[in-house]
């Protein structure tokens, strides 16, 4: 394919964006991809932004911003998570849904990649007033989604219930009902056994391959999980359930470690019975409170929190030899560098935590058949998907010399490239 090399490159002044785009830029080159491609994939299809206008409690009104990014359709329907955190921005939902375009790809599964949210502190809103903003939300950009063109679904701070309101929401302003706009629904309204712990499921099964390649038995290794959310603490209790011993965990209350391994179980109880759902209190089942799980004496490392906690100021505390990234994009590009010259081995974030879009795929396919598989179906086909991509990255990583995050990267940007190519540009 002829380059064009007088086509722009993109630069981003956030940095997860930035993260984004140079991943992309350094596996493009090293493809040999096509300046055209280059440039159609750097950029998003869709970058919309609303006003969400909400009446609080106390009779103020507050005006909050959503965003809906649309980065790629040629695969199919761009699939990707709503989060409400103050942090939310549009540059961050671009990079984000850019990353997922690569891990729908990876994941051989047709959907493109999307992100999405609101900037706002949930933690502080009472639940009539997620309710009422949510189902704003859902009416600003209820032009954008649907079955077979934007398919969202929960992430951080949203789950079951907001995609419930969004979908009544949209589903009352169309007259019908339509249950596959929307994924990660409670099973008792069009949800899928086994979806709540996909992405923890599938996180905790690459890091089991991960062993089992380097030849170490689960029993012997130590485990530090940054995050207890809903990918966090189901990492945390496969692995565990595998005879692996964690002795870290985290959320923001704080970390805890013990040595000789934390009690997961009651770490489950602590945040049921918690009204956020947080680990207050946990160190009363006899562990500490350390400064940080990602800093913690242990082999692996699941950070399956934020993006960009591991940078040019913290990667040098990192004490684990193995990464993998439960989070989206939990490692810059300075963090990686030192990790690299450490000889710390990765296993980038799109293998690892693409089993909550693939278990979303499975619940939009079963919404779309109206029959429903028992969870040990859903689980059973989850783990065999996140096997076999394990093994095609580790294997195309040997093949070509390259790191595991590059050899994911190539892999997926070519299924992707390959769909733009056939369907060509529509003027």
């Amino acid at each position: 394919m002829a380059a064009n090399s007088g086509t722009a490159r993109r630069k981003a002044t956030n940095v997860l964006l930035d993260t984004a785009l140079q991943e992309f830029y350094g596996a493009a080159d090293e493809m040999g991809l096509n300046e055209r491609l280059i440039a159609i994939l750097s950029h998003s299809e869709r970058r919309l932004e609303v006003s969400v206008p909400v009446e609080m409690d106390d009779g103020s009104l507050q005006v909050f911003k959503g965003y809906r990014v649309q980065h790629s359709t040629a695969l199919g329907p761009s699939k990707g998570g709503l989060r409400y955190d103050s942090a939310v921005d549009i540059d961050e939902c671009e990079a984000l849904a850019m990353l997922m375009t690569w891990k729908c790809s990876l994941a051989g599964i047709p959907y493109g990649g999307g992100k999405g949210g609101i900037a706002c502190d949930p933690l502080s809103m009472s639940k009539k007033e997620k309710e009422r903003m949510t189902r704003a939300f859902g009416a600003r950009i209820a032009s954008s989604v649907g079955t077979w063109t934007d398919v969202p679904a929960p992430d951080m701070n949203t789950g079951g219930q907001e995609m419930v309101w969004l979908m009544d929401t949209i589903g009352k302003m169309r007259g019908q009902i339509e249950p596959g706009i929307f994924t990660g629904k409670p099973i008792s309204y069009w949800g899928s056994r086994g979806r709540n712990e996909a992405t923890g499921r599938g996180v905790a099964t690459c890091g089991l391959e991960f062993m089992k390649k380097l030849g170490k038995d689960p029993s012997q290794v130590r485990a530090a999980i940054q995050g207890f959310g809903n990918v966090g603490s189901f990492t945390a209790k496969t692995l565990h359930d595998a005879g692996v011993k964690v002795v870290a965990i985290s959320d923001i209350t704080g970390s805890y470690y013990s040595p000789k391994g934390l009690d997961i179980a009651a770490a489950f109880e602590t945040i049921r019975n918690d009204p956020k759902r947080l680990l207050n209190g946990f160190e009363k089942t006899g562990c500490e409170k350390v400064e940080d799980a990602l800093f913690a004496d242990c082999d692996f490392l699941f950070p399956c929190a934020r993006d960009g906690v591991i940078n040019k100021d913290t990667a040098g505390k990192v004490k684990a030899r193995y990464i993998v990234e439960g989070a989206n994009g939990p490692i810059t590009p300075e963090g990686d560098a030192i990790l690299n010259d450490a000889g710390v081995q990765i296993v980038p974030d799109f293998l690892a935590n693409s089993g909550g879009v693939i278990g979303s795929y499975f619940e939009w396919a079963q919404n779309l058949q109206g029959f429903f598989w028992t969870e040990e179906e859903y689980n059973n086909r989850l783990i065999l998907i996140m096997k076999e991509n394990f093994k095609r990255v580790w294997d195309y990583a040997e093949a070509k010399k390259v790191k595991m995050r590059r050899a994911a990267t190539m892999a997926a940007i070519q299924r992707v490239a390959e769909a733009v190519e056939l369907r060509g540009l529509f003027l």
